[in-house]
């Protein structure tokens, strides 16, 4: 219950558990891109701990502060005691593409891996302007978009790419995953407190790990825990400040070509990104500057890559998950000041050794569910089908990625074996590729046209269809790159979507409300004439 004060307080006890689950998730795509420079890119651990993480601690530490200083703000001018930053950290999209399209490609052509690093950080670089420009026309985007459009590619985000991993790996390892995911449940969603009040995130985590260990000396191994690796981890302690890295940035330029095809688009992908979850914090109650947000993450991803940081800034989905627990304005600077000190002091390596992942997992997938709930508790009830119809494109994206993934650790792509091939043994990858390209806005473009449709809003849609016709004409949805002419029968496919909605708002009659959705389901098999000739 929201209640009003003169006074911020910059720590609550709620802090505790957003600060355990936050600086959790953190830690895990710490972890997750620790591992992607050491054992993907083959890069030395001197350039690892000693210039990247470094670097990326910093970036993070900036990120953080800054939205708890939002926060603290907001709170103050609104009076209110329950604001909650807006959770930050590094896109983990963007951290595979860039390792995977970027990074190792030029890494394996060159034969050098800070070759491989100074493409990213060039990449990084030209992402950071696209989303400081973005931030001034993104309010409007956000005006003229429904609330349905912008939570329902985001609860696709949520599902695809957040939720389901997580889910995998607790029943990979269901001694450990599940039974910290009933730890988590029975705090989070049914009010259990724990002895003397620790956050159930940290139950979940000591649990998690007392289990993997003990597995361990029985021989069972749950977990994957080693005492060689613990003691391999202390080779990396040390003290490491970042330092510029300028003209690694502007060596990378020389892979520009490379850099332009993803780097744009990606770009486009943060500023939607970065929309929908400030609709998100919106839709919780706490209403931030789209245009401050989206300039911040510019800036800050900017000053991290001048100093060696290859991934890009965002802010993260997951703010009704973090403010429902109870976290404020402080779990956020509190995240960041942890993070500095684990990634200049070398600590991650250790944290890595001792913490078994898929006990962290379970957090991961509770946020997932709450971001996915979110958009159809906040959204009108006629809205529903827009939203599943925003959530397809990232789902595609998900089942393309798997597919390309299992593909190519079999040493073999979708081309090699032919689509017609996979299209006779029920794979419809083709489908998948067009679908999921640039899913992000494809989910947003068709959100919006269904939201719009369903409320009569025929001219709205049609604009939305041309908008969306637009983008496919120049690869930045269905597609793999940018250019013109880019998929031009989906392109072609939105011109038509656009002209019947134009004719039918101009010529038809159009029925003033719409079926109940039990009112389609009653008469399956019958003609519903929502729209009838004049």
């Amino acid at each position: 219950m929201m209640t009003t004060t003169s006074k911020v307080n910059i720590w609550t006890p709620g802090d505790w558990n957003a600060f355990f689950g936050f600086g959790t998730n953190i830690l895990v795509n710490l972890l997750v891109l620790t591992g992607l420079l050491r054992f993907v890119l083959k890069m030395p651990d001197e350039l690892v701990f000693g210039r990247i993480l470094p670097a990326t601690g910093s970036m993070l530490f900036l990120s953080t502060v800054y939205y708890a200083w939002l926060a603290y703000k907001l709170a103050k001018i609104s009076g209110r005691n329950d604001v909650c930053a807006l959770p930050s950290g590094i896109s983990v999209p963007h951290m595979f593409v860039v390792v995977f399209v970027i990074m190792l490609p030029i890494s394996l052509s060159t034969g050098d891996p800070v070759k491989g690093w100074e493409a990213g950080l060039a990449w990084v670089f030209i992402q950071s302007f696209v989303l400081m420009l973005g931030g001034f026309i993104a309010p409007y985007i956000r005006k003229v978009t429904p609330r349905a459009a912008l939570l329902g590619t985001l609860a696709g985000v949520s599902i695809a790419f957040i939720s389901l991993r997580p889910a995998l790996e607790m029943f990979m390892t269901p001694v450990v995953g599940v039974v910290c995911f009933a730890i988590i449940l029975a705090s989070w969603f049914g009010g259990v407190r724990y002895f003397k009040g620790v956050p159930a995130g940290l139950v979940a985590i000591a649990a998690g790990t007392v289990i993997a260990w003990g597995s361990t000396a029985l021989g069972l191994n749950y977990g994957g825990m080693s005492l060689g690796n613990v003691s391999a981890s202390f080779a990396n302690f040390g003290f490491s400040l970042p330092l510029p890295a300028i003209n690694h940035v502007f060596s990378g330029f020389e892979f520009l070509g490379v850099i332009l095809v993803t780097a744009i688009p990606f770009g486009i992908y943060d500023l939607v990104e970065a929309m929908d979850n400030v609709e998100s914090a919106a839709a919780g109650g706490d209403s931030y500057p789209t245009t401050r947000v989206l300039s911040a993450d510019g800036v800050v991803s900017l000053v991290g890559c001048l100093m060696g940081n290859p991934f890009i800034n965002a802010v993260y989905i997951g703010h009704p998950g973090w403010k429902s627990m109870g976290g404020r304005v402080g779990y956020s600077a509190a995240t960041g000041v942890t993070v500095l000190v684990l990634s200049w002091l070398g600590i991650i390596a250790l944290i890595a050794s001792l913490i078994p992942v898929v006990a962290i997992s379970p957090i991961l997938l509770y946020i997932g569910m709450l971001i996915g709930a979110q958009a159809f508790q906040e959204t009108p009830r006629s809205h529903a089908p827009a939203i599943i119809l925003a959530l397809m494109p990232n789902l595609a994206a998900w089942g393309k990625l798997q597919i390309d993934n299992a593909l190519d650790a079999a040493g073999t792509s979708a081309a090699a074996i032919g689509l017609d091939k996979l299209g006779q043994s029920g794979v419809l990858y083709h489908g998948l590729e067009v679908l999921g390209g640039g899913a992000i806005l494809g989910g947003l473009m068709l959100g919006a046209i269904a939201a719009f449709i369903i409320e009569r809003e025929l001219v709205k849609a049609a604009m939305f269809a041309f908008a969306a016709a637009a983008c496919t004409f120049v690869g930045l949805m269905h597609g793999e790159a940018i250019g013109f002419a880019q998929s031009l029968p989906v392109t072609f496919s939105y011109v038509g979507v656009a002209c019947t909605l134009l004719v039918s708002a101009k010529y038809a009659k159009v029925a003033t409300a719409a079926p109940a959705p039990e009112e389609i389901i009653a008469a399956p098999g019958e003609l519903i004439e929502d729209v009838q000739e004049a």
